[in-house]
């Protein structure tokens, strides 16, 4: 990644169902998470950082995201902020079936800085596929969330689901800042460094007292 990354900034599915709907974000509280991206989106600005939105088309009939439903619509707190692009996707990725990708490409952009909803589903697979686009990825850990899952599978607490995806993201796939380290960043023109798989797995293992290989 270069010193000083072309950015832009991802407000991923900052859309009622997560607050007033059937998906609340429990963990970070959403009284955090929106602050956080008001300032993240304000820093942007000031930077000269271009800013997409992306919103979650889902069936008119759905149980979620239904089109044209209150779910639906952006929050309050977003709906009337100023941004460069609108992206509307119906998969977990804001590259999937959406133009995305070109608009990114049309302007030099090789940095995707995500915040937004949810950590673990559409966050993470919209980071996953700019990795494999060849983009850099940025993570904004205290402007994003998990609810909490239960299913045939098992259970987790939404602090465990947002945690542990952080973590993961981290080790490979994104550097991961809060967002005051994360406009600190971009005030001096300097990328955010990630860890990798095999320091991450060396630091696990130190950690639990097994000999670690050099």
């Amino acid at each position: 990644m270069p010193a000083s990354p072309r950015r832009v900034l991802l407000l991923i599915d900052v859309q009622n169902e997560y607050f007033t709907g059937r998906l609340p974000i429990a963990h970070p509280p959403v009284e955090t998470s929106l602050r956080n991206i008001g300032l993240a989106l304000e820093a942007a600005r000031g930077a000269g950082i271009p800013v997409v939105r992306v919103l979650h088309d889902g069936p008119e009939n759905g149980p979620v995201f239904a089109r044209g439903s209150d779910g639906w619509r952006p929050h309050p707190a977003v709906a009337g902020l100023p941004v460069d692009h609108t992206v509307h996707k119906t998969r977990a990725s804001a590259f999937a079936g959406t133009d995305l990708a070109d608009w990114l490409a049309a302007r030099d952009i090789d940095t995707v800085t995500v915040a937004g909803y949810m950590t673990h589903n559409c966050d993470a697979a919209t980071i996953f596929e700019a990795l494999q686009r060849g983009f850099g990825a940025e993570f904004l850990s205290d402007a994003s969330g998990s609810p909490a899952y239960r299913n045939a599978a098992g259970q987790a607490s939404a602090e465990e689901i947002h945690r542990v995806f952080c973590t993961v993201f981290h080790s490979n796939f994104a550097a991961v800042a809060t967002t005051a380290d994360w406009i600190e960043a971009i005030g001096a023109g300097r990328a955010l460094e990630k860890d990798n798989v095999y320091l991450s797995g060396q630091r696990a293992l130190a950690g639990a007292g097994t000999p670690v290989q050099g």
